[in-house]
Formats: C-alpha cells, structure tokens, sequence
C-alpha cells in the first residue's frame, strides 16, 4: 500500500472519475458510457489506471470517445442542477465505495461489481444532483443496492 488506501481502490477511483468525466463531456448517462466503453476498455483502464491518471484527463477521455465511437447525447445532470454540482472526481469516490461493496458482499471482481453498479437503479440516484443521495454514508448508498430500495429501516 502506498499512501492513504490500497493501489487498485485508487485505480477504482480514478477509472469511475473517468466514466464520470466522459459521460459529463458526452451528455450521457454513465450506464451508456460503460455499454460504450465496454468491459474490456473499461478492464484495461482499471488495470492501467496509474498510466492513464499521469496524463491529461481531455486528452484521455478524448481517445476513449473516439476509440469508443461515443456520440453526444441528451442527458446533462449538471445543467439540471439547481444547486453546488459535484466534481467528476467526488462521484468517483461514490461509485468506487459502491463497487468495492458490491465486489466483497457479492464476492465478484471489481470490473464485474462495476458493470452492476453503473447498471442499478442506484446509479441514476447517485446521478440526481437535487437529490441529497449521492452524498449520503457509504454503507446507506450500498445497502440500497443491496436491498433494491432508496428505503431506509430506522434500527
């Protein structure tokens, strides 16, 4: 381990903030953008994530939208929202916390726990950003994939 957490959690990190930066540049929702990228790219984006992240996130996107034949479409969260937007890079952390639940509550790889998350209910939730979801603890935000419910049980 290097610094604050384990190498692949940061290259989960950075390749969700990627996903996240392309479907903002593209207009697209991140289920799209994942469908487009494939799970292969998406694969050897997490597997060389510490390549990728030394260069320029334009010019890395840029050549994942060309590669990938991403067209611009329609949907703009960030224009719809009526109040602060998160950076690409604070719905990264949201999506690999996710990820990193899903992989070890269903004990399947990361890119396969990916692939799910991006594809819920919860990643349109976590995409509303009027909505106070996307900022809720970590285990909530699990446990409503988990469930298959935004619900929350008072214990």
């Amino acid at each position: 381990m290097t610094g604050r957490e384990e190498k692949k959690s940061n290259d989960l990190f950075f390749t969700c903030s990627l996903i996240d930066y392309i479907a903002r540049k593209t207009k697209n929702k991140r289920a799209d953008v994942v469908d487009a990228l494939g799970k292969d790219t998406i694969s050897r984006i997490y597997n060389l994530a510490d390549v990728y992240h030394s260069d320029n996130i334009d010019q890395v996107s840029d050549d994942l939208i060309d590669t990938a034949g991403i067209k611009e479409g329609s949907f703009d969260n960030v224009a719809k929202a009526k109040y602060a937007v998160p950076s690409h890079w604070d719905i990264g952390k949201v999506y690999k916390r996710l990820i990193l639940g899903i992989s070890q509550e269903k004990q399947v790889p990361v890119v396969d726990a990916l692939m799910e998350a991006y594809h819920s209910f919860v990643s349109e939730k976590i995409d509303d950003y009027n909505s106070s979801f996307y900022y809720d603890a970590p285990q909530n935000i699990l446990l409503a994939f988990l469930e298959g419910t935004v619900e929350y049980r008072v214990t």
